[in-house]
Parts: structure tokens; C-alpha cells; sequence
């Protein structure tokens, strides 16, 4: 007694082999380094980096939400908590890296660094690092009054 051949199956199975029979291989990157990283995610570390370290030098930037913006919008920062716009902050003519927003009925003092701007202006991750810096320094020396030198003596050395 003979048996009958299975009907072969209309779609191929799926390949758990390369076609060169080594299967499959080794992970792009070791487990610890993120395959991919979006350059605002990045420019938000850079920024929460540049906050952590001044924030032990000056405890009272726990007080302070550090905010990462794309752009500068004309006229209004667009951060007023009843979402009609905010205080007229920029007009039109020079750019800002960054803005310092006093704190008013239950929303808390805010630094705002504005991404575009500042990636446009630097050429690799080292550049911007230290771009970043530096206006997250002046804008806490603006929130703690005094100059952007006493809050980091290293200010504006390269």
C-alpha cells in the first residue's frame, strides 16, 4: 500500500538559514549601545548632562525644568499653561539658543534650549556638547542673577 503525497504548499516555508547556509548572524552592536538614537534624543541628553552637573554646583536648579525646543516660534513661546501662547520672546530678527521663562502660579521656572539653532551652528557632537553648555550656563546665570563665569568658572573656555 502506497502513501499519498502531501499537496506541496503554495508559498515557500520560511528560510531559517542564509542562502549560504550560515544562518543568521551576530548582533550589529553590542547590547549596551543603542542601534538607534535620534539626534533630538541626543541633543536632550546633552542638555539634561549639561543640567545634572551645574544642578551639583547650584541644588536650586532642582526648582527648574529644563525644556527642549526645535524652533524659536516669532512672538510667542507657546509654553503658557492655558495654551494661548506665552510671553512674546522673539522678533524675528537674531535667533536665540536659549530662553530663560520665570515661574508664574503653579508652572515652575523653565530654561528652554531651542535644538535647531544650535545644531545649525556646530559641526560634530563635541562642538555641540559645549554649545549646549554654554547656554544652558546663561540661562541659569540669568535665573540665578548672576554672571554665566560665577556659575561655571569654566565658561567660555574652549
Amino acid at each position: 500500500m502506497t502513501r499519498p503525497v502531501p499537496p506541496h504548499p503554495s508559498e515557500p516555508r520560511p528560510r531559517r538559514r542564509d542562502r549560504h547556509g550560515r544562518g543568521m548572524r551576530g548582533p550589529i552592536a553590542p547590547p549596551q549601545v543603542p542601534l538607534s538614537i535620534s539626534r533630538a534624543e541626543s541633543f536632550l541628553d546633552l542638555v539634561q548632562d549639561s543640567a545634572e552637573r551645574l544642578e551639583r554646583r547650584w541644588p536650586r536648579l532642582a526648582e527648574v525644568d529644563f525644556t527642549v525646543l526645535d524652533v524659536p516660534v516669532p512672538g510667542f513661546d507657546g509654553l503658557s499653561p492655558d495654551g494661548h501662547g506665552g510671553d512674546p520672546v522673539w522678533d524675528g530678527e537674531t535667533v536665540p539658543l536659549g530662553r530663560f521663562i520665570a515661574a508664574h502660579g503653579n508652572v515652575p521656572h523653565r530654561i528652554v534650549i531651542y535644538r535647531r539653532p544650535v545644531e545649525i551652528r556646530t559641526k560634530n557632537r563635541d562642538e555641540r556638547a559645549m554649545l549646549v553648555h554654554e547656554v544652558v550656563v546663561e540661562q541659569v546665570a540669568e535665573f540665578l542673577g548672576l554672571t554665566p563665569e560665577s556659575v561655571d568658572p569654566k565658561y567660555g573656555q574652549d
